[in-house]
């Protein structure tokens, strides 16, 4: 039985080495990348079994996204179909003043048509937790509709539901993003939001404790988590506030750092462990995650005790 759900989009990231440009670049390096299937493979490897649902095309492309997801040990619960396009986007990494940049090429793909009649959703029944990300209702109308009714889904198997706010502006306006957002909060038990999001999308300025305790007052999570980035992350639960400051780690891959946190995070708390000690297990995942090409965290729980050994006293409630 899946311990963790999570359903959403995965696409191939292909990279150019070093800091050579796209439009010139000869050869690629190829990655799956995609935020809940990032999750799934975080917390995995960290010993929660989890599964991943989605759309894909039934075409190589696609199926080098399946073996990726594979190889980390999670089951890709996948609708495979003859419509659509595998979705990618391009990562171009340099020093300022170029800096790195992203583009995106996902019109089209197949995971905007999925439905929660035609995912196994099964899987979602059966779990302990269920995740997805603002993301997902950002690609399509039917995928909104899809998130709101795995969430409800999931609500009524009593798995506990996740979804982190991870805003994107490529993808649609704070306005339109609030609205839609905001109708699925009542569906959620867990809510990762970051501190710029919440200020951008919901509209909170203050502090981030300030915005993680209004928010649990508002929409009665059973936890709030307002991640800071180099800062590290706040969470309310059960009306006790804790502080965990980030772990300092390397820039050299940023990509997934978010997404790895929430897995170490959720890893924890499904594993009996309390809140500080998943915020303290997602900030090391986190700071591991930036030492590890790819999108996804490459860790092990033997990694993750060594990190947070060195950072014992992080936590201060």
């Amino acid at each position: 039985m899946p311990a963790l759900a999570t359903f959403g989009e995965t696409m191939l990231r292909l990279s150019p080495p070093g800091d050579e440009p796209v439009e010139t670049a000869r050869t690629f390096e190829v990655h799956a990348a995609g935020a809940e299937s990032n999750v799934a493979v975080a917390a995995q490897r960290l010993g929660v079994e989890s599964t991943w649902l989605s759309k894909l095309p039934d075409t190589p492309p696609g199926r080098r996204v399946l073996g990726a997801i594979r190889r980390h040990g999670v089951d890709p619960a996948v609708v495979l179909t003859d419509e659509g396009r595998q979705g990618t986007y391009y990562l171009e990494r340099a020093d300022p003043p170029r800096g790195q940049s992203v583009v995106y090429d996902r019109e089209g793909a197949a995971v905007r048509t999925a439905t929660a009649a035609e995912l196994p959703t099964d899987r979602i029944e059966r779990a302990d937790a269920f995740l997805t990300t603002g993301i997902t209702p950002a690609l399509s109308e039917t995928l909104a509709t899809t998130t709101a009714d795995l969430l409800e889904l999931a609500r009524e198997a009593d798995a506990t539901t996740v979804f982190d706010l991870n805003y994107r502006s490529k993808l649609w306006s704070p306005g339109r993003a609030r609205e839609t957002v905001t109708d699925l909060l009542e569906l959620v038990d867990v809510f990762v939001v970051a501190d710029r999001d919440a200020e951008t999308v919901l509209g909170l300025s203050g502090s981030p404790e300030d915005t993680a305790e209004r928010l649990a007052a508002e929409y009665g999570f059973e936890t709030t988590v307002v991640t800071r980035g180099e800062e590290g992350a706040v969470a309310v639960h059960d009306g006790e506030t804790y502080d965990q400051p980030a772990i300092p780690a390397g820039d050299a891959h940023p990509i997934g750092t978010g997404d790895a946190f929430v897995g170490g995070f959720l890893a924890r708390r499904l594993q009996g462990g309390s809140v500080p000690d998943a915020l303290a297990d997602g900030a090391a995942t986190a700071a591991l995650k930036r030492t590890v090409p790819g999108d996804a965290a490459v860790v092990t729980p033997e990694a993750v005790a060594r990190v947070r050994a060195g950072d014992a006293e992080a936590i201060d409630r």
